[in-house]
């Protein structure tokens, strides 16, 4: 039983405008990480869905570096996150028109 490779390929493109749509909707600079994941994750989709397609592992490898890439930047963004808080006392991405310290 075999998923057509198009099924994919609309979750990936709902997931991937839900993730805009939170990039450009929300203020609160985590729901804007997490969306951004979103827009990776459903790039990691198409990469899968187009490797079991084409019968190639290419696309998996990638995707198992794209993740790892993802994680780096999760603890890197946190790490922002909890300066910006500990200086501003917000999360807010209006509070940070001017990164002034």
């Amino acid at each position: 039983m075999n998923v057509p490779v198009e099924f994919y390929l609309a979750l990936s493109g709902v997931v991937f405008l839900i993730g805009l749509v939170g990039v450009l909707v929300r203020r609160n600079i985590i729901i804007i990480l997490l969306s951004i994941e979103l827009m990776l994750n459903a790039t990691n989709i198409n990469f899968v869905a187009f490797s079991s397609y084409l019968g190639n592992l290419a696309g998996q490898v990638f995707v198992f570096f794209a993740l790892t890439v993802a994680a780096a930047e999760v603890a890197v963004g946190l790490a922002i996150i909890i300066a910006l808080y500990r200086h501003h006392e917000s999360i807010n991405v209006d509070d940070f028109s001017l990164l002034k310290w």
